[in-house]
């Protein structure tokens, strides 16, 4: 996975993530948006088999970087919950 920043403010971000799919970028979209500062959050493909996503997002109070990186967090968690259940099957 590689991230590279096309912008980069305090409060909004733009970002292309390669190496992921649609999978990965609805999870982590998803999660954004929970987050009751975030205010825009999406990602696009220009093609949705060979394209590089590009994720957009806005906070109105807390740091951008600091809501994605709660985010990755909260998923890693989950994650680790559903390992542990398949686990004890």
């Amino acid at each position: 996975m590689e991230i590279k920043f096309l912008e980069k403010t305090k409060y909004r971000v733009m970002f292309e993530i390669k190496g992921v799919n649609h999978t990965f970028c609805n999870m982590l979209k998803e999660e954004l948006w929970d987050n009751s500062d975030v205010k825009v959050c999406s990602y696009r493909t220009k093609h949705p088999l060979i394209s590089v996503p590009t994720f957009i997002v806005e906070t109105s109070k807390d740091d951008a970087i600091k809501a994605i990186l709660s985010s990755i967090k909260k998923i890693e968690s989950e994650n680790s919950k559903f390992l542990t259940a398949l686990k004890k099957i």
